[in-house]
Formats: C-alpha cells, structure tokens, sequence
C-alpha cells in the first residue's frame, strides 16, 4: 500500500486507525488489579474520612457572577479528605495525591461539587494514556511489585505521565490536610454578570498556610496521622481556605488536565471554605462527582473530566452492594 492510498484511508475512516478507546469499567478493573478487592469501599481515593463546614462567597464575587453560590450567603458543605487510590490502608507518608470532595447545597436546592487534588495537574493527558499508566502499575505475580522499568519506559514514551510524578517527587506530602491547596485540575466555564461564560479553573489555597511532611517522616514507617492532625487543628477553630478562580485566555488549554496553565494568568479570591468539624458519616451516600454543577457552571468537554462520572457511577453502585 503506497503513501497515497494509506492517508486517503486514514482520512476516510480515521476510527478505524485510532487508539481504542479506554471504558469506565477498564478503570474500575484495574483499580482491583493494584490494589486488591476491597468491598464496600470508594474504588478510588478508598481511604478518607468526612468533614463538615461551610462555604461564604467573598463581597466582590457577585460582581463576578451570580450563580447561587456566590450570592454572599453561608451555604452548607459536606466534605470528604482522602489519599489518592484504591487501597483503605494507604501510607499517609507517601509520594502520592491527596484529595478534597466538596459538596455545596444553597437554599434554593442547587448543589455544586468540587472533586480536587493537591496536585495541579492530573496524571494525563487523556482517559487512554492514564489507562496505560495504571496498567504498568499492575504488581508482578512473580515479585508482587510492580515492574519500575515498565513504569519508566511507559513515561518516556507519553510524556503527558511525568508533569504530576515531578510534582509529587519536588513536594513533600502534606503535614496535614489543612496545610496543603487543592486544585480543580479540569477546565470549566462560568457565566458572568453579562450572560459570557469564561473560561476558568478553581484551586483552594489554605489560610494555615503550605507544610510538608520532613525526610525523616517520609522514610519513617507508614502511620496514620491525618485524621487525627486535623481533629487537633479543629479544636483551635475552623481551618479556612480561600477560593481562587483562575481565569483562562484563547490559548489555554480546555481539554488536558495535564497541562498547567501559565502562571501569570489572572485570579479572583471569590470564597472561603471553613471546614468546622469532622463528619462522621454525612459524606457516605455522597458521589463526588466534579460534573455535579450548578445553574452557570458548564463543564469542559475535557475526556478525562467526562470518564469521571461514569467511573464514580459504576464504583458508586459496587460501594452501596457491598461489591
């Protein structure tokens, strides 16, 4: 088949050439596959604990838009801080992302959820390259470890993988879930005061300020910490964090959580998040889905942010049968 003939086919049928396309259920198979069976519990971010508190709109953010969470008034939330992945006992002084599910519920019943990491990127580019991340991720039935040298050589060949891998590998993990931001990672769109939508990503930056765990705590044996740190902190009062939007230009990214955008973008402190006590049990019947949003707030077309809510769905589901 000459050159001529192969591109009119691509051109013609350019499905029938593409990548296979990675499914909700892939995700939720490999997931088992690193970290083991583990019923009833979240098959990502397994290990958390919830919290509740609040959410005030800065005095200048309706100037900004008037969806009803940024009206000024005190909406309830119910949070939910977790370690990124599929196992209940996580090392929480490990290399690895720490997360905030946000659920806002205003009096005239619309709910807006923020799903976030600590990092600012996300692992790739797309829902296929992430597939393929997490399938190096697999252990060896012979070591019981996974391959490093399969997990090097997928990275070199997608190099979308590494952005949040230095990220993690230059920051210490967080001293507590109250000493470290949360970013929305995803691209969304928000209607202003004039009816235009603009393009924006959110990230939380916290009031206690940014700390990191020491070498020493890093290399020490995997403890549980996190809850507790935050039980502690909670006795003082409310830890704060102050809600950035960060508005978007032509050339930035809508569509690669894996790409940050460049730091000279302009930001709106619009909100503070309180998080007033531990929760119990209020998160359990909570999905944080991050395509939960409210009246003038649209999501991107993002393919990673779009596979999140059938995955969360079909682990949802499992979670509620004890699967």
């Amino acid at each position: 088949m000459n050159k001529i003939t192969l591109s009119l086919l691509l051109a013609l049928s350019p499905a029938l050439y593409a990548a296979e396309q990675a499914t909700p259920n892939q995700f939720i198979d490999v997931f088992a596959k690193i970290f083991g069976e583990h019923k009833g519990e979240r098959k990502g971010h397994a290990k958390g604990f919830c919290a509740v508190g609040s959410f005030q709109a800065l005095p200048d953010a309706k100037n900004f838009s008037s969806v009803s969470w940024l009206s000024g008034e005190a909406v309830p939330v119910t949070a939910r801080f977790s370690m990124a992945g599929g196992n209940p006992n996580a090392p929480e002084n490990a290399r690895s992302p720490r997360g905030l599910g946000v659920q806002l519920k205003t009096a005239n019943g619309q709910i807006q959820h923020f799903a976030m990491l600590n990092t600012p990127v996300f692992g790739a580019k797309d829902p296929e390259n992430f597939l393929g991340l997490l399938q190096t991720l697999i252990p060896d039935p012979a070591t019981g470890k996974p391959d490093l040298a399969k997990i090097q050589a997928f990275r070199a060949a997608h190099p979308d993988t590494q952005a949040q891998a230095e990220y993690l590998a230059k920051n210490s993990p967080p001293w507590s879930y109250a000493t470290t931001p949360y970013f929305g990672i995803h691209t969304f769109f928000i209607k202003d005061n004039k009816g235009v939508e603009q393009k924006v990503r959110w990230h939380f930056v916290p009031k206690d300020g940014v700390k990191g765990l020491t070498d020493a705590e890093i290399q020490a044996p995997p403890t549980d910490f996190l809850q507790k740190r935050l039980a502690e902190r909670l006795t003082k009062g409310p830890t704060n964090w102050i809600m950035q939007l960060v508005l978007g230009e032509a050339e930035d990214t809508e569509t690669d959580p894996s790409v940050l955008w460049p730091k000279e973008r302009k930001t709106l402190d619009l909100g503070l998040l309180s998080i007033t006590e531990q929760g119990g049990e209020a998160c359990t019947g909570i999905n944080f889905d991050p395509n939960v949003l409210s009246a003038g707030v649209r999501a991107s077309s993002d393919r990673v942010l779009q596979m999140r809510s059938p995955a969360y769905a079909i682990s949802f589901g499992k979670r509620l049968t004890n699967q």
